[in-house]
C-alpha cells in the first residue's frame, strides 16, 4: 500500500515503534514549560495583588494608572521576593526551603498578602508534587512538612524550590517569577475591565522591557537584603478584606 494511504492509526504505531525514548533532560524541559503555563492550577488568577482595592480607592482609574501600578508591583516583587526565589533555586532542599519559608513569614506584614502567598504556595506544592512525578523528592518534602506542620507554604520559596529541582538556572527562575507576576496582574486588570484582551497583550509586551531591567536590578540578592520599595501597594492590598463586594481573593 502506498505510504499516503496508510491510516492515521497505522502511522502513529510506526512512529511509536521507531522513536527513541526521551532523555530525562528533555522531559525536564517540558516540565519547565508546564510550570509557567497559565493552565497549571495554582490559584494565581484568584488574586489581583491589591489591584481591585486600588481601583475602588481610585488609585487606579485608567490605562496610565494601570501601567504605573504594574511597574510598581514588579519593582516590589523584585526587591522583596526575588531573593527568596534565588536562594531556593540554588539550594533546592527541604532545610533551605523551611528556613526561607520562616523568614518570609516574618517579613510579610500585610495579612491579606500573607494569606494569598500561603494559598498559592500550598496549591503550587500540591500540584508540583502530583504532576512532576519524575522528581519524587517533591512529594516526600510536601508530606513530611504537612505531617510536622513546620512551614506555612509561602509561594516564593516553593517556586524557587521547584525551579531548582526542575533544572532552572537562578537567572531564569527569577525572571520566570517576574513573568508570572506580570501575567497574573494584567489578567486581573482584564477581568476588572481596566483593559481589553488585545490591550492587555500590548501592555504586557511593553512592560516586558521594564520587567527585564527590574529583574536585572534585583537579581541574585541574599534574603537578608529583601525589602519593600512600594509600601503604598502593601497598604492598599491590606484594605482588600474591607471591600463591600469583590471579585478576587486578594
Amino acid at each position: 500500500m502506498p505510504e499516503y494511504l496508510h491510516s492515521p492509526m497505522e502511522t502513529r504505531t510506526d512512529i511509536n515503534v521507531t522513536n527513541k525514548s526521551p532523555s530525562f533532560g528533555s522531559l525536564l524541559q517540558w516540565s519547565q514549560w508546564q510550570l509557567l503555563d497559565s493552565i497549571l492550577p495554582t490559584g494565581g488568577f484568584a488574586h489581583s495583588f491589591g489591584l481591585e482595592a486600588a481601583v475602588q480607592a481610585r488609585i487606579v482609574s485608567g490605562p496610565e494608572d494601570l501601567r504605573t501600578y504594574v511597574i510598581h508591583l514588579l519593582e516590589n516583587t523584585g526587591s522583596l521576593l526575588l531573593p527568596f526565589i534565588y536562594s531556593g533555586t540554588i539550594s533546592p532542599d527541604m532545610q533551605t526551603w523551611h528556613r526561607l519559608d520562616k523568614m518570609l513569614e516574618a517579613t510579610l506584614t500585610n495579612e491579606v498578602g500573607r494569606k494569598a502567598s500561603i494559598s498559592q504556595g500550598s496549591a503550587l506544592m500540591r500540584v508540583a508534587s502530583a504532576v512532576f512525578s519524575e522528581i519524587p523528592s517533591l512529594k516526600i518534602m510536601r508530606e513530611t512538612s504537612l505531617a510536622t506542620g513546620s512551614v506555612a507554604f509561602h509561594h516564593a520559596p516553593i517556586f524557587g524550590l521547584v525551579c531548582g529541582l526542575l533544572g532552572f538556572d537562578c537567572e531564569i527562575s527569577q525572571k520566570a517569577y517576574m513573568f508570572i507576576t506580570m501575567r497574573d496582574i494584567i489578567s486581573a486588570a482584564t477581568r476588572l475591565n481596566l483593559v481589553g484582551p488585545l490591550g492587555a497583550a500590548v501592555l504586557q509586551h511593553q512592560i516586558a522591557l521594564v520587567a527585564e531591567d527590574l529583574s536585572n536590578k534585583w537579581m541574585n540578592r541574599k534574603v537578608e537584603d529583601a525589602c519593600q520599595t512600594a509600601p503604598l501597594l502593601d497598604t492598599v492590598q491590606g484594605c482588600h478584606g474591607y471591600l463591600f463586594s469583590r471579585l478576587f481573593s486578594s
